[in-house]
């Protein structure tokens, strides 16, 4: 059993849980190799457009890759392999969708830090309809620490809500902030192959890395239902993973 009782109850009780050491060794390998890749392509659209910021992603300070995985049968092997369709059934219950997908970089000794938000937050600031929360599977592919910019979780009963709050955008980064207390959050510090689960509604930041390497993580979405944006169009990937219990995706 990946996920206990006492991992589901926590997550739901306070947002989150934490699997160490479950993701294995060939899934680990590739995800890095493909990481690098995918970074390399970041910065070939960087000097065409002659810039180096696209979007929230800044050049050999923070990456983003998003929505690649249709390029890589590694990738995509990972997402719905049978340890991911077991931890989002545990969950989400017995239907569950790919929704989102991306690379989550900090280069060494630059590593931005990322501000206190919900994920639910930029969906709700994007025109998304209301929604149950989604999960966030946050994979460290190097060992997390605070040096290098692990993430901090606040638990639901310290952040005082349960409900999606509004977010203002931040000058000079473009992160969208959502908690403006004083709780610093618990930092996970986990090892490479571990998966922090957190729902869409959870209060989370991460530091800057300040270490001489990269600190790379792989952040893996479902949802147990189809989200969509106010107009009814279906928002984000929305692929069919999991169908009353059943894994239906490869």
């Amino acid at each position: 059993m990946i996920v206990t009782p006492e991992q589901v109850q926590q997550y739901h009780e306070q947002g989150y849980c934490v699997l160490e050491n479950v993701i294995p060794q060939a899934h680990l390998d590739g995800l890095r190799n493909e990481c690098g890749r995918f970074i390399d392509m970041m910065h070939a659209e960087m000097d065409a457009q002659g810039s180096d910021t696209l979007g929230i992603s800044h050049r050999n300070r923070r990456y983003f890759v998003s929505r690649r995985y249709q390029e890589s049968p590694i990738v995509t092997g990972f997402l719905f392999s049978d340890l991911m369709a077991e931890v989002t059934s545990a969950l989400l219950g017995p239907n569950v969708y790919l929704f989102h997908e991306q690379y989550v970089v900090k280069a060494a000794e630059k590593g931005m830090k990322f501000a206190w938000h919900q994920d639910s937050g930029y969906v709700a600031a994007n025109n998304g309809a209301p929604h149950k929360p989604y999960l966030s599977c946050w994979c460290p592919l190097d060992d997390a620490t605070i040096e290098n910019g692990t993430v901090y979780i606040l638990p639901f009963d310290r952040a005082g809500t349960r409900e999606i709050m509004p977010h203002e955008v931040e000058a000079g980064s473009n992160d969208r902030v959502g908690y403006f207390g004083d709780d610093p959050g618990d930092p996970v510090e986990v090892p490479a192959g571990s998966i922090v689960c957190f729902t869409s509604y959870t209060f989370h930041r991460s530091g800057p890395n300040t270490t001489n390497q990269q600190r790379r993580v792989y952040l893996a979405q479902y949802s147990g239902e189809l989200i969509r944006r106010k107009s009814g169009e279906i928002w984000g990937l929305a692929v069919p993973f999991v169908e009353n219990g059943k894994k239906i995706a490869s």
